[in-house]
């Protein structure tokens, strides 16, 4: 099975078996990794913001135009964020490391 690595906010390393066909964010919930997902993976809010490892970023495939808006509004946006209910597991994405941003902005609360 494919494993994924989530940076936590506190820079403790955690790899985790990466079912192909489900999102970051699905196999985060199912492995207690602190991303909220707040709209559950509807594209409709940014709370599932993860920021991809440099060597990984170019192997995804390109963000969406709806991604883009959602990720104008995440906190501590980089170069390589992405939402993590957009990025699917698939076998050439076999070791997947991203890192959880230091905050993220729930603009449903708002």
């Amino acid at each position: 099975m494919p494993k994924m690595v989530f940076i936590e906010r506190d820079g403790t390393h955690k790899e985790v078996e990466a079912p192909l066909g489900l999102s970051v964010l699905e196999i985060a919930h199912r492995n207690d990794v602190d991303i909220e997902g707040a709209c559950d993976g509807s594209l409709a809010c940014s709370t599932c913001h993860v920021i991809v490892a440099d060597d990984w970023f170019d192997r995804l495939k390109g963000v969406s135009e709806d991604e883009e808006d959602m990720l104008d509004l995440a906190f501590g946006l980089t170069a390589t964020s992405r939402l993590g209910c957009q990025l699917i597991m698939t076998d050439a994405l076999d070791g997947l490391t991203v890192k959880l941003p230091a905050e993220t902005r729930n603009m449903l609360l708002d």
